[in-house]
């Protein structure tokens, strides 16, 4: 595998990005091109133990910031670190590009023709397809790319969602499920039910509505949302987590009875930590370009950064993009 990583994506890069990316390197074994600005990259690596692995670093004059306008950036800055990656993408010479760059940035350079990778033939918009941090490891899609969406998009992303399950998580016939505010027919928006008989009509496992209670406990593999409301579950999950995390640790260290049954479970609380810690997932495919693009969170540290470099290599391996192809196409 060759992939991409853009060295100006997370909010503290290159920091993270580059230790992260040298740490894929050594456990994975793939070339990894760190893309962004060559001085700030090499002295990161000169801190790195990266001798023997396979590095290259290709300069760009220009970064994107998570303050910069989606709509402003493709003319806007043409030389930053998303454009010369993905075009590396493009032009055959990498197989995957990840960044924790600006979200909608990343979008609208990936729906470029010209430098990116536009969109698969017949899909109408790509869609972020998260696995949720629980038990089950549920995808949710989408998670932020289109907050509003048709019954046509969200008929798609669960042909996209249900694709990328069967052939990265080897689940068969995975289950497909809409998020809605309850279980039966006639609950949801107008949305909700101009979608329901599409997804009965689409050769889906289609098992119908369920809420986000269900999704969480493993009721379906792949839960479909318009991306408002998927981007509300997953910051909404995230941040819970946190607080939970948080009180624990208070109480686990307000005297010395409980700092002595902290130290007897944590191991048990490891263990927990690791189901629920969206830095063990990495990133999320965007799902519906014509090419591998994962998208990290922008706070990223490195082990987040390496998981997301290992989600893009199994992506690619499992040839999810040709998959979508052929799936949107009726090749199914």
């Amino acid at each position: 595998m060759r992939i991409v990583v853009d060295a100006m994506g997370s909010d503290d890069h290159p920091a993270p990005d580059v230790a992260g990316a040298v740490d894929a390197a050594r456990e994975f074994g793939d070339s990894i091109i760190l893309v962004g600005d060559e001085t700030q990259i090499k002295a990161e690596l000169a801190m790195q133990d990266s001798s023997g692995l396979s590095l290259e670093v290709v300069h760009a004059s220009e970064a994107i910031t998570m303050e910069d306008k989606p709509s402003q950036i493709v003319k806007s800055k043409p030389h930053s670190s998303m454009h010369v990656g993905m075009s590396l993408v493009k032009d055959g010479q990498a197989d995957a590009f990840v960044s924790a760059g600006n979200t909608g940035a990343i979008l609208a350079v990936a729906m470029l023709r010209q430098v990116g990778l536009g969109r698969i033939r017949g899909i109408k918009r790509p869609a972020l397809g998260v696995i949720f941090p629980t038990k089950h490891r549920p995808m949710l899609i989408d998670n932020g790319a289109n907050t509003d969406c048709r019954p046509d998009y969200l008929l798609q992303f669960g042909i996209m969602g249900s694709l990328y399950v069967e052939r990265v998580l080897k689940i068969d016939n995975p289950r497909v499920a809409l998020i809605s505010n309850g279980e039966e027919e006639g609950k949801g928006n107008a949305l909700i039910k101009e979608t329901i008989p599409l997804l009965e009509a689409s050769g889906l496992n289609y098992v119908g509505n369920i809420e986000p209670k269900e999704f969480m406990q493993g009721a379906a593999e792949v839960g479909v949302a318009d991306g408002f409301t998927g981007n509300l579950i997953m910051k909404t999950a995230e941040s819970i987590a946190s607080y939970m995390s948080s009180i624990i640790r208070e109480e686990l260290t307000a005297n010395p009875i409980s700092m002595l049954g902290g130290l007897l479970t944590r191991s048990a609380f490891k263990r927990v930590r690791a189901h629920l810690d969206p830095d063990e997932v990495g990133g999320a495919p965007l799902l519906g370009v014509n090419g591998v693009v994962i998208v990290a969170h922008g706070r990223s540290n490195a082990y987040a950064i390496k998981q997301a470099i290992g989600q893009a290599r199994r992506v690619a391996e499992n040839q999810v993009v040709e998959a979508i192809t052929s799936g949107i196409s009726g090749d199914r």
